[in-house]
C-alpha cells in the first residue's frame, strides 16, 4: 500500500495547506538521498513478491459468503512472531485497505540462486497456512483479485450498512461502509476522506455492463445519460481489490533504470494475462481486470485538472489519475520512445537539475510532483532533509503506476530497486509462483541478452486498455517489438550498453556494464543529450500488433518469444533437477494460458457463473451463485478440485521450504554465494 507512517493525521483543509510544504522538501530529501547513493554499486540480485489476500466467510445454510473483516485481528496474531524474532520468521504480513484484506511477503527477500525459484511456491503454501490456522472453520483466506459482491447489500461479516449522510463518514458511498475500511491505522481512511475532498466529489468508477439476453437496462444506479454502466462510488472498490507484485534490487541506479524500462512494456501484456476481475458489485461486466477500477477509484483530480472546467484554481491538466501506467521512461535509450507529452512542474525540475539531477530523472520527478499529498501526519511535517525521506515518500508512494523506481531508503543495507505492479492475484499458489518466477527469469534474460522491450509510451498506454477487454488474452492483438535484440549500442549515458550480464554456475544476476565514466550517476550532463524528433517511418517498422500467445511462444516467421527466451537463457545455468522440473512447469503454464489452451481467471469465473442453474441471464452474480463460485475456488486453492480448463490435469511441483543441503554445498563450492 505504501508508506504507513504513525501519528495523528491532519484535516484536509490542514493538509491542503502544506502541500507546497512537503512537495518542496520531498524534492529536497530526493536531491539529497540521491546524491548520497548515485555511486552505489555492487548490490546482488534480491528479490520478493506480495500477495493479497481477502478473508471470506461462509455462511453454508444460507448460502451466502461475505468478507470477513477481521483483518486487524489476524494481524495482531501474525505479527507476534516477527516481533518475537524478526531475522528468523518465514512471512511478513502488514495491513492493505481492507478490513478483510491482507498482504504477505517472504520472511526475507530471495535471492540469485536458481535453486531459490524452487522455493517460492512453498513459501506462499506457507503464508497461506499461517493465515488458515487462525481462521474459524466457516472461513477462508483468498488470493482472488475482486470479491465479486463487493459493494452489494451485506456483503460484510459483520453486516454494516453504508451511511453516506453520516458527516464522520470517510467515503460518504451509496454502497461500501466505512467499517469495511480497515480501521488499524488512520491512513486508509484518511486518504479515502482527502481523495474525495480534492476532488470536489465522489469517485465515480464506470464499467460497461457485460450485456446479456435478460439485462436489465438502465443498470441499477446508473450515472445520468449512461444507462448501461454500472457505477462504483468509493475508494474500496478499488484498494479493496488484491494483487500480486514484485520487487527486485539491482546492482545500481543504472541497471534499475533499464529494468524500469524495459520491464514498463510487459506491464499491460502480464495484465491481460492475469485478467481475474470481471465481476464488480454483483454484476458481470465487460472488462476483466481490476486495473481502471483502482485508478478511478483513487482519482483525485479536479474538474479543472481533468479539463472539464477552464483553469482557475488549480496549475495543470492532468492526464492520468495518480494511480495509472508510466509516462515516461529513464534510460537515455529510451527516451526517444517517450512520444507522449509530460505534465511536470517546471520549477520543481529546475530545481532537480541545479541539484545536480540529469533530464529524465528530474523531468520523472518533476511530473510525480504535480500531485498533492492527500495524508499528512502532524508528527512529520517537520523533518531533517539531510536525513528524512517521508515527504518525498509521501508522494512517490501514492503516485501508483505500473513501475515503480525506488531510491534506497537512508542508512539501510538495500539497494537501488524497481517494483513491477501489474499483474492479478491468482487462485493457487502454484499460478501466482509461477507468474513470480517468470517475471524474474525474463529481468535477467533482459540483462543478460540486452534485449529491447522499448516501445512508444502511446503504444503501451493504447495496450493498457487492450490488456483489460473482456478475454483479451485470447481475442486482443498488442503492440510489440519485432526485434527485441539490441542492434546498436548507445553513444549517450549507457556507452556499452546494459546488462552485460554474467551466468556463473547457478546464480542469476544479471548485471549491467557500468564500469565506464560516463554511465555514472554524477549528477552532470549524462542525460542532457536529449533530442525529441518524431520517430521516422523506420522506426514505426520496428512494432506490430501481436496476440498474446505470439508474444509468449513466438513467431514462425519472427518475433522468439519470451518463454523460448527463457528456456535458452536456462540452458546455460546449472540448476538442480527439482528446481528444473518447478520452472518447467512454470513455463508451460505460461506457454498453455498465453496460446489460449488454458483460460484466464477471468475467463474461468465468467464462464462459471453462464453455466450457473441459478443464473437468469440477466448479468446479476447472486448470493448463491457468488457462495458457489467461491467455494469452487477454496476447492481448488486447497488441490481438492481440478478444472481442466484453468490449470489442466493437476500440478504437482517439487517447490521446497529450504534449498536442501547437498544443493547447498554445491553451490557453495561452484559458485559465487549471494
Amino acid at each position: 500500500m505504501g508508506l504507513l507512517s504513525e501519528g495523528s493525521p491532519l484535516s484536509w483543509n490542514e493538509t491542503k495547506a502544506l502541500a507546497q510544504h512537503v512537495r518542496e522538501h520531498g524534492i529536497q530529501q530526493f536531491i539529497n538521498l540521491y546524491h548520497q547513493l548515485k555511486d552505489r554499486q555492487g548490490d546482488v540480485l534480491k528479490w520478493g513478491d506480495e500477495v493479497e489476500y481477502v478473508i471470506v466467510k461462509f455462511d453454508d445454510n444460507g448460502k451466502v459468503a461475505r468478507v470477513s473483516l477481521k483483518a486487524r485481528e489476524l494481524l495482531a496474531k501474525l505479527n507476534e512472531k516477527e516481533m518475537a524474532d524478526p531475522q528468523g520468521v518465514k512471512s511478513l504480513w502488514r495491513p492493505e485497505y481492507g478490513a478483510y484484506m491482507i498482504e504477505g511477503t517472504p520472511g526475507k527477500p530471495f535471492g540469485g540462486l536458481m535453486a531459490h525459484f524452487n522455493l517460492v511456491e512453498a513459501n506462499m503454501r506457507y503464508r497461506r497456512q499461517e493465515v488458515t490456522e487462525l481462521l474459524d472453520k466457516d472461513e477462508c483466506v483468498m488470493s482472488i483479485t475482486n470479491f465479486p459482491r463487493l459493494g452489494c447489500p451485506e456483503f460484510t461479516y459483520p453486516i454494516y450498512n453504508p451511511n453516506p449522510e453520516d458527516p464522520n463518514s470517510s467515503a460518504k458511498s451509496l454502497y461500501f461502509p466505512d467499517e469495511a475500511i480497515f480501521p488499524g491505522h488512520p491512513r486508509f481512511k484518511t486518504l479515502t476522506r482527502n481523495i474525495r475532498m480534492r476532488r470536489g466529489e465522489k469517485v465515480a468508477i464506470k464499467l460497461k455492463v457485460f450485456k446479456d439476453e435478460n439485462t436489465k437496462i438502465p443498470v441499477e444506479g446508473s450515472p445520468p445519460n449512461e444507462p448501461d454502466v454500472v457505477l462504483l462510488d468509493a475508494m474500496g472498490f478499488g484498494m479493496g481489490c488484491c494483487c500480486l507484485q514484485l520487487t527486485f534490487q539491482a546492482c545500481n541506479i543504472t541497471e534499475a533504470r533499464t529494468l524500469y524500462d524495459h520491464l514498463a512494456p510487459l506491464c499491460p501484456i502480464m495484465l491481460a494475462l492475469t485478467a481475474a476481475s470481471p465481476i464488480y458489485r454483483g454484476y458481470l461486466t465487460e472488462s476483466d481486470c481490476r486495473w481502471n477500477v483502482i485508478s478511478s477509484s483513487v482519482d483525485c483530480r479536479t474538474q479543472e485538472e481533468r479539463g472539464l472546467k477552464p483553469l482557475k484554481e488549480n496549475k495543470f491538466r492532468i492526464a492520468k489519475s495518480r494511480y495509472d501506467s508510466i509516462d515516461s521512461y529513464l534510460s537515455p535509450e529510451g527516451e526517444k520512445y517517450n512520444d507522449v507529452p509530460l505534465t511536470y512542474d517546471e520549477k520543481v525540475y529546475q530545481t532537480l537539475r541545479e541539484g545536480g539531477i540529469d533530464h529524465l530523472l528530474a523531468q520523472h520527478v518533476a511530473h510525480l510532483f504535480i500531485r498533492d499529498t492527500v495524508s499528512l501526519f502532524s508528527e512529520k511535517v517537520h523533518q531533517n532533509d539531510e536525513e528524512d525521506t517521508d515527504h518525498f515518500e509521501n508522494i512517490q508512494s501514492t503516485n501508483w503506476q505500473t513501475m515503480r523506481f525506488k531510491p534506497p531508503p537512508p542508512n539501510s543495507s538495500i539497494g537501488w530497486r524497481v517494483e513491477f505492479r501489474p499483474c492479478e492475484a491468482q487462485i493457487s499458489d502454484f499460478e501466482n509462483a509461477a507468474i513470480v518466477c517468470f517475471v524474474v527469469l525474463l529481468t535477467r534474460v533482459i540483462l543478460s541478452y540486452q534485449l529491447n522491450f522499448l516501445t512508444p509510451i502511446s503504444k503501451v498506454d493504447d495496450n493498457m486498455q487492450r490488456a483489460q477487454k473482456r478475454d483479451a488474452c485470447r481475442q486482443e492483438k498488442f503492440w510489440f517489438r519485432k526485434n527485441v535484440r539490441k542492434t546498436k549500442k548507445m553513444t549517450n549515458g549507457y556507452t556499452n550498453g546494459t546488462g552485460a550480464g554474467h551466468q556463473q554456475n547457478g546464480t542469476v544476476n544479471g548485471t549491467a556494464d557500468t564500469n565506464n565514466e560516463d554511465a555514472k550517476m554524477n549528477g552532470t550532463n549524462v542525460y542532457d543529450n536529449h533530442d525529441h524528433e518524431n520517430h521516422s517511418d523506420h522506426e514505426e517498422e520496428e512494432f506490430e500488433l501481436m496476440s498474446i500467445g505470439e508474444i509468449f511462444n513466438g513467431k514462425a516467421d519472427g518475433f522468439p518469444g519470451l518463454v523460448p527466451l527463457i528456456r535458452s537463457y536456462l540452458q546455460s545455468m546449472e540448476v538442480d533437477t527439482d528446481t528444473h522440473c518447478t520452472i518447467e512447469q512454470y513455463l508451460r503454464f505460461i506457454e498453455r494460458r498465453s496460446s489460449g489452451e488454458l483460460v484466464t481467471t477471468a475467463t474461468w469465473m465468467r464462464e462459471q457463473v453462464l453455466k450457473h442453474p441459478d443464473y437468469k441471464k440477466d448479468s446479476i452474480v447472486t448470493n448463491g451463485i457468488n457462495y458457489d463460485l467461491l467455494k469452487k475456488i477454496e476447492a481448488i486453492q486447497q488441490g481438492n478440485l481440478i478444472e481442466p480448463t484453468l490449470l489442466g490435469q493437476g500440478v504437482r511441483t517439487k517447490t521446497k521450504e529450504f534449498i536442501p543441503m547437498a544443493i547447498q554445498k554445491h553451490l557453495n563450492a561452484c559458485c559465487e554465494s549471494i
